[in-house]
């Protein structure tokens, strides 16, 4: 067998194997079967909201919430020494319903990151039997905390009771390099996470969540540790499940793709910087970080090389026949990349331009987490103007 045709070999089997698991994945990525509406009682859901400069969203944030088909709610936002608008707005909209309510600013204690300071603060100051912890940027429909109520209730595969939920809201792009990284999320996710065993175990490893929207169990979140114990992270999607599942909750991920969006970056700087701040963190090791730039560039970019190579002309010493053959194999690779990604896009309601140019969008957050595994190494990775621990980041 010459090169060309195990290079082609290996792409298609490699994008094959993602297609699989998408599929299998996406079978279990499920609306929960919602029970009777309950418009006043219920339990008490107390939403947290950190916000940090936020006039450009907060109040669409805040009204969206407060707009719930299930009511017994109270909105917790904790301003985050905001310089624009922020502050009046919440007055504003603490002023029109009382179930809005700031929790009291505290200076940034050393060590903390300072989403996780605030949403510790908030959850000091919670009185909800369920906590959300949410974006300000994130955007909801009337039935999103009534359907999280419904995911969270519902035991797992082992009738083991949920301290978590969580779910990955609708992204909303608009730039190119929106189209094309922000979609690789949910690529990474239903390719390589096995839902089942998340699912089936308790495993940390085997969790995941979204930090736009953690839905958690008061008991769940005290018992893990509450944020204090990743007070310097800048991922709380992947710490806060894996705690939960230490303190012996089970946690899963269901749909909720009609019912809550976000816009989360606009343009290219604020794609690269936004992600390149935890993707290496995401990872966790540099073990995977090689691993899954190996899977990528041999399974999801060389193969369209290859395509192109085969329409230069570019032949093998074997002969034509065979010559023929790889190429063919390298342009199946490249159409079952193309079908994973347009699946994921029709059910995800994401880019389908991010899908038609796949190949891009692998070598752009394969740079990104390279970038962040170089910032975690200098000790520069920032966002909002400070760094993980909470000092104010160099301009």
């Amino acid at each position: 067998m010459n090169t060309l045709m195990a290079l082609s070999i290996a792409g298609a089997a490699i994008s094959a194997q993602a297609l699989a698991m998408a599929a299998w994945n996406l079978s279990r990525y499920r609306v929960p079967r919602m029970g009777g509406a309950v418009s006043g009682g219920g339990p008490l859901v107390s939403i947290c909201i950190p916000a940090r400069n936020e006039q450009a969203n907060i109040e669409a944030c805040v009204r969206g919430l407060l707009a719930q088909t299930h009511a017994n709610v109270e909105v917790l936002v904790y301003d985050d020494q905001s310089t624009d608008e922020t502050p009046r707005i919440l007055e504003r909209l603490e002023r029109e319903d009382p179930r809005v309510r700031r929790v009291a600013t505290h200076a940034l204690p050393q060590g903390w990151n300072g989403k996780q300071h605030a949403c510790w603060r908030m959850a000091q100051a919670a009185k909800g039997e369920f906590f959300l912890f949410t974006d300000a940027d994130v955007r909801f429909e009337p039935g999103a905390v009534a359907r999280s109520l419904a995911a969270i209730a519902s035991p797992d595969a082992k009738q083991r009771q949920k301290g978590l939920v969580s779910t990955f809201p609708r992204q909303i792009t608009a730039t190119l390099p929106e189209h094309l990284v922000v979609p690789m999320i949910f690529f990474i996710l239903f390719s390589y996470l096995p839902f089942v065993r998340m699912q089936n175990s308790l495993d940390p490893s085997a969790s995941a969540g979204c930090g736009q929207f953690l839905f958690v169990a008061r008991e769940a979140y005290f018992a893990a540790g509450t944020h204090e114990a990743f007070r310097d992270s800048m991922h709380d999607g992947i710490k806060l499940p894996r705690l939960v599942r230490k303190a012996g909750f089970a946690t899963d991920l269901f749909d909720a793709t009609d019912v809550v969006s976000c816009r989360m970056y606009f343009g290219w700087r604020s794609t690269w910087r936004g992600f390149a701040k935890n993707a290496y963190e995401g990872l966790g090791s540099v073990g995977l970080l090689v691993f899954l730039t190996l899977m990528h560039l041999v399974g999801h970019v060389l193969p369209w090389v290859l395509v192109v190579m085969g329409l230069a002309g570019v032949s093998t010493q074997a002969g034509g026949d065979v010559s023929r053959w790889w190429w063919l194999v390298a342009l199946l690779a490249c159409a079952i990349q193309v079908v994973q990604r347009a699946m994921l896009a029709s059910r995800l309601q994401t880019s389908m331009l991010g899908a038609m140019l796949h190949p891009m969008g692998v070598l752009m957050m394969t740079a990104i987490q390279w970038h962040s595994f170089v910032l975690h190494l200098r000790g520069k990775r920032s966002w909002r103007g400070r760094d993980a621990s909470g000092n104010v980041a160099p301009a």
